[in-house]
């Protein structure tokens, strides 16, 4: 009879089994306890966290908006600024320009004094006295150097302002450029969010950049810019003033007396003004003569091909009726009626070539008269400039200098210009 084996080993009594038991449940329930209480302060935390980061990210956005907002102000004001500084230059510059004007007008009043003076050395004997004419002329003299001296340094006293000027408004613009660089990458940064594409780690980023500033010295460094532009542009305001009262002053000082011989001038411009417009408007009908005929002669060419072309049928079909047979070759309806038809074809013919060459020969009058009508405005119109050049000569002796514009060289760039533009086409 075969024996049970016994299985080797330890033997654990059944106390044994129930405490392992008790002992295994407690570990659970603490290693659970534990678990819920790290998931609690993991959630506590999680929910801390999130709300933190996302006051944080939204406090931000609110400080980024409010520099954005706070720089895109000190821009606008700079822009103002700018505008404003850009503005003065451009009267500066004016007045400047005035004044170099009315500084080089002197010349012709100086010159003319001088010659006064060359000319009256030319006197003999007795005459060569130092009479109140003279006494005048060299008067005459010391004013206008004086007048060129002040109005020398008012032109030096505006060239630097203006020198001053341009370099507040390159801090201006300066400030300017880098604001506007500061707004585009506040904003960058304001748009970007989690899901942007070139997010990632830096390194260090919370370091101070060298050469960082506070708030109180940014905000003072522009207004320190705007008040200096504004100190520039107050000086050029009362700069402005001081040399338009100055050049006012020398040219009352230096008015000359006028002398009255313009009206033989202007009787002869008015009456070569309106032979002038005569012959403009001659040639204006002429163009549109020339362009009507050119027309119909493109015409007479084109019904002159299709006749051409017509008779070109009628004999070709003539030419081929005389291939008939026999007594087919008779002188039918046909036949007569081709052979009108030829006769007419060559009449027309003759009278369309006839009718071109007078159109032609017409035409070509047309071109001959308007070259003689256009030749004549060439000369009326060299007249014209010849006559107005000289009465605007006359008109420096009256007309200041910062105010003097010359009137012949408007009607020398347009209307005489055309003329010979088209003369030149004509040849």
């Amino acid at each position: 009879m075969a024996t049970l084996s016994m299985k080797p080993g330890q033997r654990f009594s059944v106390p044994d089994w129930h405490t392992n038991s008790h002992l295994i449940s407690a570990d659970a329930e603490r290693q659970r306890s534990a678990s819920h209480q790290v998931r609690q302060e993991a959630r506590a935390l999680r929910n801390e966290t999130n709300s933190q980061t996302k006051w944080d990210e939204h406090d931000n956005q609110t400080r980024l908006a409010d520099r954005i907002s706070s720089v895109n102000r000190w821009k606008e004001r700079l822009d103002k600024c700018l505008a404003d500084v850009d503005a003065e230059i451009d009267a500066l510059a004016k007045v400047k320009e005035a004044a170099e004007h009315a500084l080089q007008a002197k010349n012709l009043a100086l010159d003319v004094s001088i010659e006064c003076l060359t000319l009256r050395e030319s006197r003999h004997a007795i005459d060569v006295v130092r009479d109140p004419v003279e006494e005048e002329l060299h008067r005459e003299v010391k004013v206008i150097d004086k007048a060129k001296r002040e109005l020398q340094q008012k032109v030096n006293e505006v060239f630097q302002q203006l020198c001053r000027l341009q370099e507040a408004r390159q801090q201006l613009s300066c400030d300017h450029r880098h604001k506007m660089e500061a707004l585009e990458i506040d904003r960058v940064c304001l748009s970007l969010g989690v899901n942007s594409p070139n997010i990632s780690f830096k390194v260090n980023p919370t370091r101070i950049p060298g050469g960082s500033t506070t708030l109180d010295e940014w905000e003072r460094h522009s207004q320190d810019n705007k008040e200096h532009a504004e100190a520039e542009m107050k000086a050029s305001i009362q700069l402005r003033e001081a040399a338009v009262l100055t050049i006012a002053q020398t040219n009352n000082e230096l008015e000359a007396q006028r002398v009255a011989t313009e009206f033989a001038f202007r009787k002869r411009i008015r009456d070569m003004e309106r032979a002038y417009n005569e012959l403009k408007w001659q040639e204006q009908n002429t163009l549109e003569e020339i362009a009507e005929q050119e027309e119909d002669i493109r015409y007479l060419e084109e019904d002159l091909r299709h006749k051409t072309q017509d008779l070109k049928v009628a004999q070709t079909r003539l030419e081929i009726r005389t291939c008939r047979p026999e007594r087919e070759l008779c002188r039918d309806q046909a036949q007569y009626g081709l052979t009108d038809e030829v006769h007419q074809l060559e009449g027309t013919i003759r009278a369309l070539t006839q009718k071109l060459a007078e159109s032609q020969d017409a035409l070509d009058a047309l071109y001959r008269q308007l070259y003689r009508t256009q030749t004549d405005l060439g000369y009326k119109a060299n007249s014209l400039v010849l006559d107005k050049k000289c009465v605007d000569s006359r008109r420096k002796l009256v007309v200041p200098a910062e105010k003097f514009v010359p009137e012949v060289d408007t009607f020398n760039r347009t209307t005489n210009r055309e003329l010979k533009n088209k003369q030149l086409e004509l040849a």
